[in-house]
């Protein structure tokens, strides 16, 4: 029993560090965008309204829709749009044209979660150093150089892994949601009558009497539950429990206490409004407020930073993005991975935006559309969830995601004003590497199909050359081919070459699934070909790390006997030559082909060997 409430203290713990780092650090400007933008006159009566509306949003989205409702949909503990995708498309896996809707609109929120990956690093690292500004006016010019620095060492340090300082992220996180919390009762203990805004009535006085502000600041409001999907996504790391408990003891508490501080500020202080945050805090403690807010910044764009790699191994494991070189920089977790391209490609859109908005306020205009259309479709794709997976009545079903469905719709309209404001830039990203991911992917469907109707029958073909079979070498030789059943390219070549063939021979096809894991004991299906050969379909989940010597090895004692040093792997890799009219637009054609010359190799991709061999098959016209 103590040792199962430590374990759950720890990943509690763990939990306020890496979950919830987003939302924790939305106090820096949240409140700040509302009353800045103009639309807000300082009046008791808005300050409440806006404080209730800030209360019941985290309520509503968090708390209800997230924390009770979405966590429940869990893909064998595993969460995440790319599970929840898995889920509904799996729901309604006997109605194949919603199923493809499903899809591609959930491929569209996962490649949302770049440009959301990029607006959310910049404006939390550049809101907790203009607090500088507040310190002195001196420091203003170089809160850009500085915010820059930082991130660049950030996304530096990323080939080294989190391993080492990730056991701080917890401890750190937790003394700022304590610090925050002690910030706002400052303030609150000074006017303790602001604690009524709690009432929804506030809120609800505030949107009758003032309908079009209240659409307007929607697009503000939204910025207090930044990081919300995180919640999900992080599902499998820490699982329900810790997830929930954090939420409801430390971080809606401490938020709630701090963004109720801000209002009795202003209450108080009008001129507050430039920088609330920063001024509840006494003079003296300034420097390490910005120090601890820089530091908890961080944090929360390592979260980011580190869901981008899982996003990325995920979606290549599902046949959306081509094979890239994924490090691993743990050798006990194996969800630490490094992608260096998708790192790098991170921080010169980060830069791009620093540069570019140049302030924490204009970032907050460009932050929003991405994050409540992610928002728009988790709650649609939980209705096909409940409805077609967990059998739950329509009506039901209806009720349980309708109000959801409103309160997100609400959102993004209103962030939709935001678009010409820098909306645009977040959905630029996430458009072309929505472009991306369909074009790889149906360009492999038109490629596999050009190679199927071009395929030879495999075991017809093993008949014949075993009529007069070639000279016969020792070892195994493992042909890896994204079709069973067919003859590889690289097979005919070494029969063309060499003409040998090994004394044992694996046909190996490595299938992906819509569920996050498949154990050991189903990774492996064999059949005998005869004549010392084998067809061998390998299976992952798409949160499995691919390690095909490994699966390989279980085929000891069914026939076949494997020796690291006496097997040659050979990859069959086509060379993609785009033609007009072959099924996509011309110019996406050209885009497959440049990606399928640029993708990394195969063999790095499935941890094979060094003895692994690469032949080059025949042109293929697409």
């Amino acid at each position: 029993m103590s040792s199962k409430k430590s374990s759950l203290a720890a990943l509690t713990l763990g939990a306020i560090g890496v979950v919830y780092g987003d939302i924790g650090t939305s106090v820096l400007y949240a409140i700040k965008e509302v009353f800045g933008s103009g639309h807000v006159p300082f009046t008791p009566a808005n300050v409440y309204g806006i404080l209730s509306i800030f209360f019941w949003t985290l309520t509503v989205i968090v708390s209800i829709k997230y924390v009770v409702l979405v966590l429940r949909a869990d893909n064998n503990g595993e969460g995440g749009l790319i599970a929840m995708l898995a889920l509904a498309s799996t729901a309604v896996k006997d109605k194949p044209q919603l199923r493809r809707i499903l899809l591609i609109v959930g491929i569209f929120g996962t490649a949302l979660f770049y440009g959301d990956g990029v607006i959310t690093p910049a404006i939390s690292v550049l809101s907790a150093v203009e607090g500088l500004e507040v310190v002195s006016p001196a420091f203003k010019e170089g809160v850009i150089p500085i915010t820059l620095v930082i991130l660049l060492c950030l996304f530096a340090l990323q080939k080294h892994g989190t391993a080492g300082i990730g056991r701080y992220f917890g401890p750190v996180t937790l003394i700022w949601f304590v610090v925050i919390a002690l910030l706002g009762i400052s303030q609150i203990v000074t006017n303790p009558a602001i604690l009524k805004a709690l009432s929804p009535h506030y809120a609800l006085l505030f949107m009758w009497r003032n309908p079009g502000t209240t659409f307007i600041i929607l697009g503000a409001v939204v910025l207090c539950v930044t990081g919300a999907e995180a919640l999900y996504a992080d599902l499998g790391h820490f699982g329900k429990r810790p997830i929930r408990l954090a939420w409801f003891s430390v971080v809606m508490p401490a938020l709630v206490l701090n963004y109720f501080g801000q209002g009795a500020l202003l209450l108080s202080n009008p001129a507050a409004v430039k920088n609330p945050f920063y001024l509840m805090a006494p003079e003296w403690a300034l420097l390490p407020l910005v120090g601890l807010a820089t530091m908890a910044t961080v944090i929360a764009s390592q979260a980011m930073i580190t869901g981008a790699f899982s996003v990325t191994k995920q979606a290549i494991q599902m046949g959306y993005l081509p094979r890239l070189n994924i490090q691993h920089t743990s050798v006990k977790d194996t969800g630490q991975i490094y992608i260096p391209i998708v790192n790098w490609s991170l921080f010169v859109a980060i830069v791009l935006a620093v540069v570019m908005f140049r302030s924490s306020s204009n970032l907050a205009a460009a932050y929003g559309i991405a994050v409540t259309l992610d928002m728009l479709i988790t709650t649609t794709l939980t209705f096909f969830v409940i409805r077609y997976s967990w059998k739950y009545p329509l009506s039901l079903c209806i009720a349980a995601t309708g109000v959801f469905f409103l309160v997100d719709l609400a959102f993004f309209t209103s962030n939709l004003m935001k678009l010409f404001a820098g909306g645009w830039f977040p959905l630029v990203i996430g458009g072309a590497v929505f472009t991306l991911m369909m074009t790889w992917k149906e360009g492999r469907v038109l490629l596999n199909d050009k190679l199927r109707a071009d395929a030879i029958d495999l075991p017809s073909f093993l008949d014949a050359v075993f009529v007069s079979p070639p000279a016969r070498v020792e070892g195994t030789a493992v042909f890896l081919t994204s079709e069973p059943a067919t003859v590889p390219n690289a097979m005919l070549h070494n029969l063309k070459h060499n003409k040998v063939l090994h004394q044992q021979n694996l046909f190996v096809t490595v299938r992906y699934h819509e569920v996050p894991w498949i154990g050991m004991n189903k990774r492996l299906e064999i059949e005998s070909l005869g004549h010392d050969c084998w067809q061998v379909t390998v299976h992952y989940g798409f949160k499995n790390d691919l390690d095909l010597p490994k699966a390989l090895q279980q085929i000891k004692g069914r026939g076949c006997e494997l020796e690291s040093m006496t097997t040659s792997y050979f990859l069959s890799r086509d060379t993609v030559v785009p033609t007009f009219g072959g099924g996509m637009a011309p110019w996406r054609e050209k885009l497959f082909a440049q990606m399928h010359h640029n993708a990394s190799g195969a063999a790095d991709f499935l941890n094979l060997p060094n003895n692994a061999v690469v032949e080059l098959g025949s042109k293929i016209e697409i």
